[in-house]
């Protein structure tokens, strides 16, 4: 077994159940703390539905995502060109996108594009590149990710994407949400180190908001696009405040997530 990403010696961490009955052992790079699965042989029946039912955030993400990049694509980059959303699942950000006045366009080889018809990426003037390309609940997907990025950077230079985290120390099977074992998707767990290593191996700059947000970039930008101005915070705690004090009703996504997971559980005999 060999790093995903640097080619280099693993170190076994655990052996975990996926879809509730593939026990899957997880290895660590050496050099960049990526952890990654063994060969995969489960993901056909993993994407049996390209949107899991455990994914009950989709339209909120979608919302919360539209309203964090805009400003972005706005201020570091040519905000009239061309932009495409990679594996964007039903459409709904590339629709969103547009709403806000993007030249978005959608991609997506394994699920029904439900908003954004006739905005497929052969709809999109093949005389200019994608100015930038997104790529949301992609990279923990990924079987080979350096592999996959070079095809990546083919369509785009700059590459604006998520996924969370590793926490340090590495979380135990059952401590952390994010190995989603339940679904046997989410097969790759990055590093920020991991993510400079693949950002420097493509010759590119790389951004972070330390969390799930992510940039590789061809330009030097003048500043993080992820840290907030102080227009952006303001809005941020006065929005926080309204909620706390106009007795608007907390979100119930958390607690149904819970049933659903309950529910497959209960149908796998667990």
């Amino acid at each position: 077994m060999q790093s995903k990403i640097t080619g280099g010696p693993v170190t076994y961490l655990f052996t975990a159940k996926i879809l509730s009955k593939y026990d899957v052992r997880f290895y660590r790079c050496n050099e960049t703390g990526f952890v990654q699965t063994e060969e995969v042989h489960w993901l056909g029946e993993a994407y049996a539905s390209a949107i899991t039912k455990l994914d009950l955030g989709l339209v909120q993400r979608n919302v919360e995502l539209a309203d964090r990049i805009h400003p972005i694509l706005y201020r570091h980059f040519n905000h009239q060109g061309q932009f495409l959303d990679y594996a964007g699942g039903y459409g709904m950000f590339t629709r969103l996108m547009r709403n806000k006045g993007f030249d978005y366009y959608h991609t997506d080889q394994y699920c029904q594009n439900l908003f954004a018809g006739n905005l497929e990426m052969n709809n999109a003037d093949s005389t200019k590149s994608f100015e930038l390309m997104t790529a949301f609940e992609v990279f923990e997907h990924l079987e080979n990710p350096a592999e996959e990025l070079a095809e990546y950077f083919k369509l785009s230079d700059n590459l604006l994407f998520s996924t969370v985290l590793l926490p340090d120390p590495i979380p135990q099977p059952g401590e952390w949400w994010y190995y989603s074992l339940e679904t046997g998707q989410h097969i790759s767990f990055f590093t920020i180190k991991s993510l400079q290593y693949l950002a420097q191996k493509c010759n590119k700059h790389f951004y972070t908001d330390g969390k799930g947000l992510h940039l590789f970039s061809s330009q030097k930008l003048k500043r993080n696009p992820f840290a907030k101005t102080f227009a952006e915070g303001f809005f941020h705690f006065f929005n926080k405040m309204e909620r706390k004090y106009n007795g608007k009703k907390p979100s119930l996504l958390d607690h149904d997530i819970e049933v659903a997971r309950q529910k497959l559980n209960q149908h796998a005999g667990i």
